[in-house]
C-alpha cells in the first residue's frame, strides 16, 4: 500500500493545522512512550442525516509494529470515542480493507460492528476531474 502514498509532510501538516488561519480539516492524537511516537488516529467529523447529528470518521489508525499488541490501538481508540461523546456525536466510522483479518478481528472485540452491506465509493485522480469538467447539471 506504500505504492498508493502521495502525501507529503507538508500536505499532512496543511490539513491539520490550515493555511495561515491555523484551522485544518482532521485532527491527530498520536500515543507516545517515552517521547516516541508509537502511533497515531487522524480523524475528522462528518454528519449523519440519518440521526442528525454529528460523528466522527476515522481516517486512519496506525501503530508501529512493535507497538502492537500493547493497547496502543484500543487507547487511541478509546481516547477518540472519549472525544466523540464529549462533542455530542453519536457515531465513531471508519473503513477497513477485506483481507485484514487481524483488523478486523480487533475491532469487532471492541464491540464494532463490521457493516458488510455497505460500499465506499470514490472519485479521484482523473475520474474526478473528468466528472468535473462533463457538461450536465450544474448548480451554482
Amino acid at each position: 500500500m506504500a505504492d498508493q502514498v502521495c502525501a507529503t509532510p507538508k500536505d499532512i501538516e496543511r490539513g491539520l493545522f490550515g493555511e495561515s488561519d491555523g484551522r485544518g480539516f482532521a485532527e491527530a492524537l498520536v500515543a507516545s512512550l517515552d517521547g516516541l511516537p508509537q502511533g497515531f488516529a487522524l480523524y475528522f467529523h462528518n454528519f449523519s442525516t440519518f440521526l442528525g447529528k454529528p460523528g466522527i470518521w476515522l481516517e486512519d489508525l496506525f501503530v508501529r509494529p512493535e507497538a502492537r499488541g500493547y493497547g496502543v490501538g484500543k487507547a487511541l481508540l478509546k481516547r477518540l470515542a472519549e472525544i466523540g461523546v464529549e462533542r455530542g456525536c453519536q457515531r465513531l466510522e471508519w473503513a477497513v480493507l477485506d483481507w485484514n483479518e487481524p483488523a478486523i478481528g480487533f475491532y469487532k472485540r471492541l464491540g464494532a460492528t463490521v457493516l458488510e452491506e455497505w460500499r465506499i465509493c470514490r472519485l479521484s485522480g482523473h475520474a474526478l476531474a473528468t466528472f468535473v469538467r462533463e457538461p450536465g447539471s450544474r448548480i451554482e
